[in-house]
């Protein structure tokens, strides 16, 4: 359920304690306390969102001091677009997953959100040469078919992904575990400066939240949350990567994977997802009929 609520409020809260939707509509209903937070009693406030009192107290008491701080104004001074939850750009998908964002803070070409046709492409941050081969087999066709690629501006694979479909004339979404004040890795500082003004970059964090190791798999639910399908080039056995796939299956996603030598740590993971009933694939033509084969059904 999509609640009405004051973007100057909601944006201000946001900014304090970047509480997921959950949370936040817990704070709606039945009773909207966001409309009276600065005066709602610490209790009231700590029982809604299932936090201490004293943590409610300081909630409320830097709340009181930032209400009314123009964050919409000083965010576009930066060049960044918040879209809560109840915004029309806001990507219906998100509300399928579990633990919605409550606010998107993106920047560059943010119609690249309502795009329908989102293929997310991931693999290991140590990818080697043969990454490199699947993704020139493998981001041409779909970039041909209109569709966007998603991934995680991160080392390796990620940024394989983004460079190829930028090089072949495509649109790309990065999606950041950090806020916009600071940029993981750094080597990416110059693909991500374009990526803000011709592609789209995406985070769940205010701008002044630092990469800390936790948020990476979480950003990892709305990588695969933005996208009908999954691709996976290369990736270990311990692997971040597979933990994009766990959640592009729980959210009932195709995941596709690269068939890799069996002798290469870096194929580790993914032949055993083939072994686990992923979809083996060898170039973007043959995800495309798949695809539109399974929306054709539909």
């Amino acid at each position: 359920m999509i609640f009405s609520v004051d973007t100057q409020r909601l944006l201000a809260l946001h900014y304090i304690y970047p509480l997921p939707l959950q949370k936040l509509q817990q704070l709606l209903s039945p009773v909207d306390i966001l409309s009276y937070f600065e005066e709602a009693p610490p209790n009231e406030i700590a029982k809604a969102l299932q936090i201490s009192s004293q943590k409610a107290l300081e909630i409320s008491q830097i709340f009181r001091q930032i209400v009314t701080f123009p964050f919409e104004g000083a965010y576009e001074r930066a060049n960044i677009s918040p879209i809560p939850f109840h915004h029309p750009v806001y990507p219906a998908q998100l509300f399928e997953i579990s633990s919605p964002p409550t606010v998107l803070y993106v920047k560059g070409q943010y119609s690249l959100l309502t795009k329908e046709k989102q293929v997310a492409i991931i693999g290991s941050r140590k990818a080697t040469a043969y990454t490199k081969t699947a993704m020139d087999l493998i981001v041409p066709p779909l970039v041909e078919h209109e569709y966007t690629v998603v991934s995680g501006l991160a080392r390796g694979a990620d940024t394989i992904a983004h460079e190829t479909t930028i090089k072949v004339g495509g649109s790309t979404i990065a999606v950041l575990g950090h806020g916009f004040n600071y940029l993981y890795p750094k080597e990416n500082q110059s693909l991500a400066e374009h990526m803000a003004e011709h592609q789209l970059l995406v985070t769940e964090y205010p701008p002044y939240m630092k990469p800390e190791k936790w948020h990476f798999p979480m950003r990892n639910r709305i990588i695969s949350g933005l996208s009908k399908a999954l691709v996976v080039t290369e990736a270990a056995l311990r692997s971040g990567t597979l933990i994009t796939t766990e959640y592009a299956l729980d959210q009932g996603k195709d995941v596709f994977v690269v068939p890799g030598p069996i002798n290469a740590e870096q194929s580790k993971g993914t032949n055993k997802l083939l072994l686990e009933g992923a979809i083996p694939v060898c170039n973007g033509h043959e995800i495309v009929e798949t695809l539109t084969l399974f929306s054709n059904k539909n």
